[in-house]
């Protein structure tokens, strides 16, 4: 019986010292497995006398134990040459010309609007969206802008064919947003309605087609202290500057009261006195938003009682903001569809230039 184990032993350890990572696992079970040649063996010790039983089961787990490392170590030898073998094919040379970019760029307008949306994101609100035709209820009058009102004229809007007993109309602001927000759920409320918007205006700063982002909130207790502060974090953290100056102008807007636009600090000049705007405390001032609280009159257009909830509205133009933020001369270039431009002022798609979005 030694004479077998040892001729199995040499025949084993043989095979696997030849086997490749397939084999070795053919091996593995044709020794070790329930029905393998050791097992076999293993189960020949029930016939034989209490002290040849004792040695050759010792003997026989000797054996067991020899194969099992062999086969482990064999498998590591196999493992490590194959991976040798992947390095050496999948090898990248660090000296070669990196790729070429690619040539696609992110719009200034898409990255200003991902920006806005991360920075109000971490204060909580989320992103509500509406059709780009409105009706004349929601875009006006529902914002307390009845037909009669004088400030309806400065915003000379393309109108479309009527639906039902109101006016269709490509929208003046994405402030239907908010009107449809709050008549569809119920306070609180805190939402940015970014989007585009239409006006007959065309010059070097007005198109007929431009971006707006407007803000919401509405519940029982948000004053005019929170919107300030809301919007110097926005700002400040929107600019990347810390200690930038922010000033609040009284104003008049019919869908808020108290209203008021909004200044931040701003140099008209350089240091050798030529015109170059520069955002920070210089001692001038930009107007960058308007905002305000909003009207008893709207939450009363949209079913929320005014007794029970206040709130606050603010809006923006993006391609001012983007304008400020990256230095782009003209508006109408937005537009343009010109390759060089956006090859110029937009953005690869894993460029992050605003510390919000990092991290």
């Amino acid at each position: 019986m030694a004479q077998d184990t040892d001729d199995l032993k040499g025949a084993v350890l043989a095979a696997v010292s030849a086997a490749d990572i397939p084999a070795l696992d053919d091996i593995r079970v044709s020794a070790l497995g329930k029905k393998g040649r050791i097992t076999d063996l293993m189960k020949t010790l029930g016939a034989l006398p209490p002290e040849e039983r004792k040695a050759r089961g010792a003997a026989l787990n000797v054996l067991k134990d020899e194969i099992a490392t062999a086969i482990d170590a064999r498998q590591k030898v196999l493992a490590a040459t194959a991976l040798q073998e992947r390095l050496v094919r999948e090898s990248v040379d660090v000296t070669l010309a990196s790729r070429p970019q690619a040539e696609g760029r992110v719009h200034p307008i898409s990255q200003t609007i991902d920006e806005i949306v991360t920075i109000f994101a971490s204060m909580g609100f989320s992103v509500a969206k509406g059709p780009d035709i409105e009706s004349e209820y929601y875009n006006f009058e529902a914002l307390n802008l009845p037909s009669s009102h004088p400030a309806r004229d400065m915003q000379a809007t393309f109108f479309l064919p009527s639906e039902g007993e109101h006016k269709t109309v490509l929208r003046t602001q994405t402030s239907p947003v908010q009107i449809r927000t709050m008549m569809a759920q119920k306070p609180p409320i805190r939402i940015i309605a970014p989007g585009r918007t239409y006006r007959c205006d065309h010059d070097m700063t007005h198109t007929p087609m431009f971006h707006q982002v407007e803000g919401l909130v509405i519940d029982e207790a948000s004053h005019m202290g929170h919107l300030k502060g809301c919007l110097l974090d926005f700002l400040r953290a929107f600019f990347g500057i810390e200690d930038l100056p922010i000033r609040f102008r009284p104003s008049y807007f019919p869908f808020t009261e108290p209203s008021a636009e909004v200044d931040i600090g701003c140099s008209r000049k350089n240091s050798a006195g030529e015109t170059e705007l520069r955002l920070g405390n210089f001692g001038d001032w930009l107007e960058i938003l308007g905002c305000g609280m909003v009207h008893p009159n709207v939450l009363k257009n949209c079913g929320i009682d005014p007794e029970k909830y206040q709130g606050f509205a603010f809006g923006m133009g993006i391609e001012r903001l983007a304008m400020l933020k990256y230095g782009i001369p003209d508006l109408r270039t937005f537009f343009d569809a010109d390759l060089r431009w956006l090859k110029h002022y937009g953005f690869l798609p894993l460029d992050i230039p605003n510390p919000a979005l990092k991290g």
